[in-house]
């Protein structure tokens, strides 16, 4: 895949650049912002965009306006940040990134989490064949997940939505997006429906970093699965 990335540092470009291409994606790499909005309008086609939030001519979240404004929904972002507060975040994915990573660059994240948006936009055919995640092994096709050879019972719609989960570590899911996947439809705010069953898949799976993953949650934020150990992502035994 071909991915923009925005980044005044030199050292921390270089840096994406090479985390990018060992996992088999081509990266360029623009130092300003006015860089990269002066090559969208006309290609190269990028299939992805990593922007970093501080550059010296604009800001980030102003690229995310433009891309949002001017090519619609079709474009993947990524916004990379030293910030931390939870309202910066929300104004960053309300203004329109798919996705944030803090710095400093971790390697397996920053590639596990530009694999699950490309997965997103791309819409490739999920496989049915079993993978594992963490210390689980999931079987899509049979509908099954085992955690020490052991099936866990699961309902038929906390299945759907730890399959999600599993299928995209590293990926931030808003509410809507959730409940779009899953359920079809949007589930209101005031509504538990969401919560009891990420509460339900906690206790029913075991979700524990003993067993190699975290689901970090936050109400303004979404949802994530973290793998743990350095198990970067689903792997097909």
């Amino acid at each position: 895949m071909n991915i923009a990335s925005v980044e005044d540092d030199p050292d921390q470009g270089r840096l994406i650049q090479n985390i990018l291409a060992n996992a088999g994606h081509d990266c360029s790499l623009f130092t300003t912002g006015n860089e990269l909005l002066a090559v969208l309008p006309r290609g190269p086609a990028f299939d992805l965009l990593l922007i970093d939030w501080e550059l010296p001519d604009i800001s980030g979240l102003d690229i995310v306006h433009w891309v949002r404004s001017n090519l619609g929904q079709a474009m993947p972002v990524m916004l990379i940040t030293n910030r931390t507060q939870e309202e910066e975040l929300i104004t960053g994915l309300r203004a329109g990134a798919d996705d944030y990573m803090s710095k400093p660059i971790r390697s397996g994240e920053l590639v596990a989490r530009v694999e699950a948006l490309l997965r997103r936009y791309n819409a490739v055919p999920q496989q049915q064949s079993p993978f594992q995640c963490g210390a689980y092994e999931i079987d899509p096709a049979s509908e099954a997940i085992l955690l020490g050879g052991r099936k866990m019972e699961l309902a038929p719609k906390e299945f759907e939505l730890a399959l999600l989960l599993f299928r995209n570590p590293g990926r931030l899911f808003s509410r809507d997006v959730l409940s779009m996947a899953v359920w079809n439809r949007e589930i209101p705010a005031t509504s538990r429906t969401l919560d009891t069953h990420l509460s339900n898949l906690r206790r029913k799976l075991q979700l524990r970093p003993e067993h190699g993953v975290r689901l970090n949650s936050s109400y303004a934020l979404g949802y994530r699965l973290e793998l743990l150990n350095d198990n970067l992502g689903p792997e097909t035994p």
